[in-house]
């Protein structure tokens, strides 16, 4: 698109006038937008925004994850079984010990139990069925739950700077390209504008060729010149459309490409106009913010200290698997192993101490303390990026400021040479060719300007967003 802009650009400067034919009414609903308004649909519809929007939901999911560790885990358990064999087996030489008395008691009793109708042994765990409820509590964690939780909490908050962040960039992005097609706006007007001036001359010089004042030649340059703001009006109305197909697809405006005859409900791209005119633009010294000040205030300035506290709660985690766990339990449920069904409670507690991972967690100490260095040394660096950006902002807004400028005086020269070129070819004094290179030489210098208080307008917006967090100089 910006190649686009540059050929449509060069072709409005260099043809310096419009076509002759009228435009087309309207087919459809005109549709008037501020940049304000604009600003507003991006908010709503653009993917990147939206995108920021649901990380940030799902940072608050997440702390709100971490929050339920500080609750006791609740689980239904329930077991049932069945064995091919029982599990246990008691004879009489369990109960007693292995002796020649328990011997031959056993012995005695294999030989009468069959007669007497029972097993000389007792058997049982063959089937059985268990249900409970548990209840755990942790009571200490190694401090990882209060940890976590604040990671989380950062979480939230980064992905809330990372928000604003995108929401800033897009609002940057949406002036640019509101800006830019109200500029190309303005070179058809000065197109449309040229076009007036050159029809007027065509009917002197077609008057002063009838009276034998003028030659033909100068007539057919007139033409010439005609054909030329034509096909030069084409070609920017075109660019024109191109550039507000990727403006309102940007922002998620919906549109009509094609003109029918039919009123829509959506819009043709034509009819939707860009009402807003380019403010009064003063000079760079009534937006100043000393840098230091400026680069602090950023998103991205709070975000390299979130980076440095981030690594700090990670360590902690780590240190926090070395300590000791504690937690208490409760549980309550029926269970029938042996043919005899009851309910039952109990309530525990537990200890763990880890013992043989302390030199993998202090391996990965380490790691995590090289990781806090590193991300405190970006943050020295990218801070002073920071200020860096706000520099070169700044001289960026004055030369743009001087260029302006330049631009201002320029044009002015250019319409007093126009005047005169009229004058003079009045008095018969210069050819008609002088006349229209004067006009042309009018139309780059208005093209210029135009150029100019875009771009001067566009570095005010971006030095204001990283200043004051607006970025709206009307």
């Amino acid at each position: 698109m910006k190649r686009i802009s540059c050929i449509v650009m060069f072709i409005a400067a260099f043809s310096g006038g419009q076509c002759l034919c009228a435009a087309d009414g309207p087919s459809g609903p005109v549709l008037e937008l501020t940049v304000e308004q604009c600003r507003e649909l991006a908010m709503q519809n653009n993917a990147s925004v939206l995108n920021a929007g649901l990380d940030v939901s799902a940072a608050v999911a997440r702390k709100r994850e971490a929050f339920a560790e500080y609750f006791p885990k609740v689980s239904v358990n329930a077991l049932a079984f069945y064995a091919f064999d029982p599990l246990l087996e008691i004879g009489v030489t369990d109960i007693l010990g292995h002796s020649d008395f328990t011997h031959n008691l056993q012995n005695f009793v294999e030989s009468v139990a069959p007669g007497l109708g029972f097993s000389p042994y007792y058997s049982t765990l063959r089937k059985g069925v268990s249900a409970s409820v548990m209840a755990v509590q942790p009571v200490f964690a190694g401090g990882r739950i209060v940890t976590g939780n604040r990671l989380a909490g950062l979480g939230v908050e980064a992905a809330s700077l990372q928000q604003r962040i995108q929401a800033r960039k897009t609002g940057e992005e949406v002036e640019d390209g509101y800006w830019q097609i109200v500029s190309l706006g303005e070179k058809l007007k000065a197109l449309e504008e040229a076009g007036t001036l050159l029809d007027t001359l065509y009917k002197d010089v077609l008057s002063a060729s009838g009276a034998g004042l003028a030659v033909e030649t100068d007539l057919l340059q007139v033409k010439m010149k005609m054909n030329g703001l034509k096909a030069g009006k084409i070609s920017l109305e075109n660019g024109i459309r191109l550039a507000k197909m990727n403006f309102f697809n940007s922002i998620g405006l919906e549109y009509n490409p094609y003109r029918t005859f039919s009123r829509d409900s959506v819009p043709y791209i034509d009819d939707i106009r860009l009402v807003d005119e380019l403010p009064e633009l003063l000079p760079p010294e009534t937006y100043y913010r000393p840098e230091e000040e400026a680069a602090r205030s950023q998103e991205e300035s709070r975000l390299l200290d979130l980076s440095v506290e981030s690594k700090r709660l990670e360590k902690r985690m780590a240190v926090g698997e070395t300590l000791p766990q504690i937690a208490v339990g409760a549980s309550y449920g029926y269970n029938n192993f042996i043919d005899k069904g009851s309910m039952n409670g109990l309530v525990f507690g537990m200890v763990q101490i880890p013992i043989s991972d302390w030199g993998k967690t202090a391996r990965k100490v380490q790691r995590i303390d090289a990781q806090m260095q590193k991300a405190e040394n970006d943050r020295e660096f990218l801070q002073k990026q920071l200020v860096l950006q706000i520099h070169k902002l700044w001289m960026d807004l004055t030369a743009a400021w001087e260029q302006l400028q330049v631009a201002m005086e320029n044009e002015e020269l250019a319409e007093v040479l126009m005047y005169q070129m009229k004058e003079q070819y009045s008095a018969g004094m210069v050819a008609v060719s002088d006349l229209l290179q004067a006009q042309a030489q009018v139309a780059q210098a208005e093209s210029d300007l135009t150029d100019r208080k875009v771009e001067y307008r566009n570095i005010l917006q971006e030095y204001l967003s990283r200043t004051d967090g607006d970025g709206r100089s009307n």
